[in-house]
């Protein structure tokens, strides 16, 4: 299992806004809500949040071999009973490949860190698998480091989108304008931005 200092550290800040789209009095009435992670990558927010959220069935997902391993390893040694085992999923394919699930069948769909170490394509098919597989009202819940209408503050997130670029020119912090596009684009519109400790954001957008 892999544990990196930084998913360490925004577990708890995270999960404090998750719980208000996950936790107790979120959703009206009993039942189990679905939640889709795409970029898992270790497991460890899949297995702290599940843990957290009881209600949730978690299904972490992945790209990358390795990570799926780390995911499969979390859940077995944290025995969290409403984590899933990891499916292999390619967030910048047609929903249609996501695992079997079926349109309109998610009450949440979670995506930390991804978008600023992935392609462009990666969050377009993020927004597009959003528009079809959230039920109404659900909720896409992003976070990371992002620009805003076109502003990267402060100086270390302008260092850390140049080394970014410098590493892949298709990496990069995304624009809030640019998902807003893409959110509507899709059915959904950006409810609210939530910063966050070390200069990160939480974005929530709903299903319309």
């Amino acid at each position: 299992m892999q544990a990196p200092p930084a998913a360490e550290r925004n577990k708890g800040p995270i999960l404090e806004v998750l719980r208000e789209y996950a936790g107790p009095g979120s959703h009206a009435g009993p039942g189990v809500l679905r939640v889709l992670e795409v970029g898992a990558g270790t497991g460890l927010h899949a297995a702290y949040f599940a843990r957290a959220l009881p209600r949730t069935r978690w299904q972490p997902s992945d790209i990358d071999p390795r990570a799926l391993r780390s995911i499969a390893a979390y859940v077995e040694a944290t025995q969290v009973p409403n984590v899933l085992p990891p499916i292999l999923l390619d967030v910048s394919q047609g929903w249609e490949t996501w695992g079997g699930t079926q349109p309109a069948t998610l009450d949440l769909l979670v995506s930390i860190n991804m978008m600023h170490i992935a392609e462009l394509r990666c969050t377009e098919g993020l927004f597009k698998g959003a528009g079809v597989l959230l039920k109404p009202g659900a909720v896409l819940f992003t976070y990371g480091p992002y620009a805003v209408d076109g502003h990267i503050s402060p100086q270390s997130n302008v260092d850390f989108d140049r080394s970014l670029r410098q590493s892949n020119p298709a990496w990069g912090l995304r624009d809030t304008a640019l998902l807003r596009q893409l959110a509507e684009a899709n059915g959904l519109r950006l409810e609210r931005m939530v910063d966050m400790p070390a200069n990160n954001k939480t974005l929530i957008f709903r299903k319309l």
